[in-house]
């Protein structure tokens, strides 16, 4: 994990669309992912806050844009990054590919290898099962 010695620092990401069906307000996410840098002695810069629209990444992919310049990003949660494989596995890769690491506040998760993100797809994955088993009452 990168210290705040010598890094270049961490965007935050955090999102204006509900995260797995609850509405966060925004200002309760930007704690978290600071109280996230704090307690991992990450330097934290200000975080991006993606649209509402549905499917729409813009600001993710600005961050992603900046990677050069910093050693990663903290997301709110694994589950504010895209829903299609495909989409994250683009997310995973520019991320491998600058030496930087993705962090998820919420779940408490640092990513920087592939084995992690196998990690985080495995999650995901039984997030996905257990939403199609789970009685709806």
């Amino acid at each position: 994990m990168n210290s705040a010695v010598n890094s270049g620092g961490y965007r935050g990401y955090i999102t204006a669309r509900p995260v797995r069906g609850q509405v966060i307000p925004q200002r309760v996410q930007n704690l978290v992912v600071r109280d996230y840098a704090t307690r991992s002695n990450l330097f934290f810069k200000l975080s991006e806050v993606e649209y509402a629209m549905p499917g729409c990444y813009i600001m993710l992919n600005s961050v992603l844009d900046e990677l050069s310049d910093l050693d990663g990003l903290i997301a709110y949660s694994l589950f504010t990054l895209p829903q299609r494989p495909e989409r994250r596995r683009k997310v995973y890769d520019r991320i491998l590919q600058t030496g930087g690491t993705l962090h998820c506040a919420i779940e408490n998760l640092a990513l920087s290898s592939p084995e992690d993100i196998q990690r985080a797809e495995d999650i995901l994955m039984v997030d996905q099962l257990a939403a199609k088993t789970v009685p709806q009452f």
